[in-house]
């Protein structure tokens, strides 16, 4: 039954009901983001005015420091170059472009493995890794350091790299072991009938078929890696920085004065890329979260 005879059996109150909650719904939650979006082109006296919120949306004290513009760049001037945040831009495509590939590289191949295994151990490799993925972020990194202090690699991007695989890789184990789970194995045993080795079958037909679940998975290894704190604050240096941990600097310390329009224009900086990310792997979003649920 289609959408449109559903929408004409469905009574009108119900409908306008729907329509009402939906509407709300999405104006909360894109409200945060476009008064973030509007307040990172004003000055700080405007956007956290306590006088009036009026303010923030005529640019007051805007006006008044640039000529009568409502509008200034000087919040993203002083974030990408007078604090250089571009380095850490760079740092984090480095960082989560790394741990997504070894991600997805592990965890396809352990996940196909561990799926197509008849024997006892693969099960209890799986809770293993569950367990280790329950485990506070703050404590694995805690474990790391020591090391890394004594091998003299702390604060460069490889440490940080190291650790966030070692935390995303069980999320990536259990979600492409459920997808290879819905894939039947007379896939494998056709292709491997016609010539095909177990690799070449892993790679040239079983890849193909589960590719929106390898997308889901590399998008929320993406993520992880993307909006960490914790970890790449405590493993890099000042000037090894990702996004994140720089956009906390620039709120200042108790020995150093921040600046908050920097914070608030390298937020909108860091947000915009994931809204491009989300809208162009969509459907293979869709696909992907709905192919592991249905078996065979």
């Amino acid at each position: 039954m289609s959408d449109a005879t559903l929408s004409q059996k469905r009574p009108l109150p119900l409908t306008i009901l729907i329509t009402v909650f939906i509407v709300i719904w999405v104006v909360l939650a894109a409200f945060p983001f476009i008064w973030t979006v509007w307040g990172s082109f004003k000055v700080e006296p405007d956007f956290f005015s306590r006088q009036s919120w009026w303010n923030a949306i005529f640019g007051t004290y805007t006006q008044a420091q640039n000529d009568g513009n409502s509008f200034t760049g000087d919040g993203y001037y002083g974030a990408w170059v007078t604090r250089e945040f571009w380095r850490a831009a760079g740092n984090t495509a480095i960082v989560t472009v790394s741990v997504t590939i070894i991600s997805l590289t592990l965890g396809t191949l352990g996940g196909y493995a561990l799926a197509r295994s008849g024997r006892g151990y693969a099960f209890w490799i799986l809770i293993l890794a569950l367990v280790f993925r329950a485990m506070p972020h703050i404590t694995l990194v805690s474990g790391y350091l020591l090391p890394f202090f004594q091998l003299n690699i702390w604060g460069v991007l490889p440490t940080s790299i190291i650790v966030l695989v070692a935390i995303n890789q069980p999320f990536t184990l259990w979600m492409l072991h459920s997808f290879f789970l819905s894939i039947p194995k007379d896939l494998d045993e056709s292709a491997m009938v016609d010539g095909c080795s177990r690799f070449e079958a892993f790679r040239r037909v079983i890849i193909p078929v589960m590719w929106p679940g390898v997308v889901t998975t590399g998008l929320f290894s993406f993520l992880l890696a993307y909006n960490d704190f914790a970890t790449t604050s405590m493993l890099l240096s000042s000037d090894n920085q990702t996004m994140v941990p720089k956009i906390s600097s620039f709120l200042g310390s108790v020995q150093e004065q921040g600046n908050v329009m920097f914070a608030v224009a390298a937020v909108v900086s860091a947000t915009v890329p994931l809204f491009i990310l989300v809208l162009f792997f969509q459907r293979q979003i869709v696909s992907g979260l709905t192919a592991g649920a249905v078996k065979g």
